[in-house]
């Protein structure tokens, strides 16, 4: 897929915080007591070239993921890719509309028409890809989408839905790959600013605790992207958490740490000693 197509590509998911006690509703049960525990749950669309969260809406776990399907519009001629839980027939209909392509994996159960079918095969014999256009039909909404079942010699076959005709099977099957790349902000949250005690016990004080992560999450980001050294994100992290009582220059220290700990030094040894006191 071209770079220019990459700075069109967005990615929508949610991930779940699992909280202490029933606050916000949860989903399921304690497999232990059976009792339901509280839940909240982050909805994110990012863009992929930029990398940040660029909408988040704080929910209860028990809200369904593509509740931020609806309310979303995205800028026409951009890509969105998504996991299965954002099937939306009629969703996906209203994107198609606003002339948004949509990338998802598709569900096992969902009912549709075959309207075409091609069949590709390798030099070997094998087949790699089945390309289907496809009809879904709910009362009287109806939407075409193309169904692409991509095979693997290692690993089960993926299905893909999407309501882009042009893209070629590998642009189809790259872009739900990029995907993972919410998944890594997930983690790089979840490890970095771990969010297992919270400071209150209300929903109010429970989702500002978790702005203010994401917030966080948002300057190191800026931080870390300011250093011209390859450093770690967790690293940058550490060392702001280190030196955040200190009034240096991070970006220079995190560049060259041996060389500003010197000068921090050699400015210290300058200054004149203390007056001396009564009882000195």
């Amino acid at each position: 897929m071209s770079k220019d197509r990459e700075k069109l590509l967005y990615m929508m998911d949610s991930t779940t915080i699992t909280l202490f006690d029933n606050i916000l509703k949860g989903v399921g049960r304690h497999p232990k007591s059976g009792k339901k525990k509280g839940g909240m749950k982050v909805h994110t669309l990012m863009k992929y070239h930029v990398g940040v969260p660029m909408v988040v809406r704080l929910t209860s776990a028990a809200k369904h993921d593509h509740y931020l399907l609806k309310e979303v519009h995205l800028p026409q001629d951009t890509t969105l890719a998504m996991d299965r839980a954002y099937i939306d027939i009629a969703q996906f209909q209203r994107l198609t509309e606003e002339g948004v392509c949509y990338v998802t994996k598709m569900k096992k159960n969902l009912k549709y028409e075959v309207l075409g079918s091609v069949t590709y095969v390798n030099d070997k014999g094998l087949v790699t890809h089945i390309d289907r256009k496809v009809r879904f039909t709910r009362e009287e909404l109806i939407h075409e989408a193309r169904r692409v079942e991509i095979f693997y010699e290692d690993k089960k076959p993926v299905v893909l839905l999407t309501n882009n005709f042009d893209f070629s099977v590998e642009d189809v099957s790259e872009i739900y790959r990029l995907r993972w790349a919410i998944e890594s902000l997930y983690k790089q949250l979840k490890q970095n600013f771990p969010l297992h005690f919270f400071y209150g016990d209300s929903v109010n004080a429970i989702q500002i605790q978790t702005w203010v992560v994401l917030i966080a999450n948002l300057l190191i980001t800026v931080l870390s992207r300011s250093i011209k050294r390859n450093c770690a994100f967790s690293q940058v992290v550490a060392m702001v958490r280190l030196t955040l009582m200190y009034y240096i220059d991070f970006i220079r220290f995190m560049e060259n740490p041996d060389k500003t700990w010197d000068n921090i030094l050699a400015k210290e040894q300058q200054k004149a000693p203390p007056e001396p006191t009564l009882f000195d």
